[in-house]
């Protein structure tokens, strides 16, 4: 089993009016997700005032918008000359939970930020930040973060084991018992409150780094797992809601497709590359939780190349996901 992949690395202010995040939503979020695979098609043909224009059709009409869609707004208003408007989608970003360490460390917004912009951003960045705590679950999202430390703690004592076979003993007699502990205690989060992903405790890949290490155990144990199974069909429906984006659920899904084929096959192409035979079928499959096709994703990337944007493209894979012969 390939343990070594389980370790996953892991004056404008009056402008904003950042919406309190109500219990539910009545938007589709089906076809938000399609809204954002027609914009980043534009952007794939380096139409970005279009593709702009897209975006901020898409965050008039829901009351929830993924930070990362901000994020690549912000990019795309400095890239066409739009500067007020960039500034504008940094501030929307960080009440949504962009930290100003990683703002600083963006090397494409590094380009287009004076020293004044700066200081305006710093002013401003607390009150901002609050309102994203404020409209977050902070109790649910200190237990999740405590579920992940203990996840994270119990990967590496594996991940430290070189003798294969110890490897494999260290796992079959610690990882089932903690990672049911995990999923029991996520599904009555679950019920309780909702999935805890970005919308509710504005994190979007704790508890999908769980899920995947819960079906990372090896071929036996994933083969006859019955808990993510019933997980599954909620995170489509939390998917349809709102609560996740599609990365939330593409990780954990590959990681079940890859172990229970033998490493011969994953669902969304991650994990193991798709091939010409199995292509169309997991571009489907994609499609149907909203990411874009492989060769979409793969032209974005030369996009990212190109501009010196971040797409925020999951590193999943390092660079394009290629296509095999066979």
């Amino acid at each position: 089993m390939k343990i070594r992949y389980l370790i996953i690395l892991f004056g404008l202010l009056c402008i904003l009016n950042a919406c309190d995040k109500v219990e539910n939503k009545t938007n589709d979020y089906t076809q938000y997700h399609s809204e954002i695979i027609a914009a980043e098609t534009l952007i794939s043909l380096e139409k970005y005032e279009e593709a702009l224009i897209r975006y901020e059709k898409l965050f008039n009409q829901y009351d929830f918008i993924f930070l990362r869609d901000y994020k690549v707004a912000a990019q795309l208003s400095f890239l066409i000359g739009e500067k007020e408007k960039g500034l504008i989608y940094i501030k929307k970003g960080i009440s949504n939970g962009w930290e100003l360490g990683h703002l600083k460390e963006h090397t494409f917004l590094a380009k287009h930020l004076l020293a004044s912009d700066w200081e305006l951003i710093e002013e401003h960045y607390e009150h901002l930040h609050d309102q994203f705590l404020n409209s977050i679950d902070t109790t649910i999202r200190s237990s999740v973060h405590a579920m992940i430390e203990k996840d994270q703690k119990l990967a590496y004592k594996a991940y430290v084991i070189e003798d294969e076979k110890e490897q494999e003993k260290f796992i079959s007699e610690n990882f089932p018992e903690h990672s049911e502990k995990q999923l029991s205690d996520l599904i009555d989060i679950i019920e309780r409150k909702g999935y805890p992903g970005e919308f509710l405790i504005g994190n979007d890949f704790w508890v999908s780094t769980i899920l995947s290490h819960h079906n990372s155990q090896g071929v036996a144990y994933v083969r006859e797992d019955t808990l993510f199974d019933f997980i599954k069909p909620k995170l489509m429906q939390f998917l349809k809601e709102g609560y996740i984006s599609p990365y939330e659920i593409a990780l954990p899904e590959d990681w079940k497709k890859a172990v229970t084929s033998e490493w011969k096959e994953s669902s969304y192409g991650y994990l193991i590359p798709p091939n010409i035979s199995n292509i169309s079928q997991i571009n489907k499959a994609r499609s149907a939780i909203g990411l874009p096709s492989v060769q979409l994703r793969n032209k974005l990337i030369a996009i990212e190349t190109k501009t010196g944007m971040r797409l925020y493209l999951p590193d999943w894979v390092d660079g394009i996901i290629k296509i095999e012969e066979k």
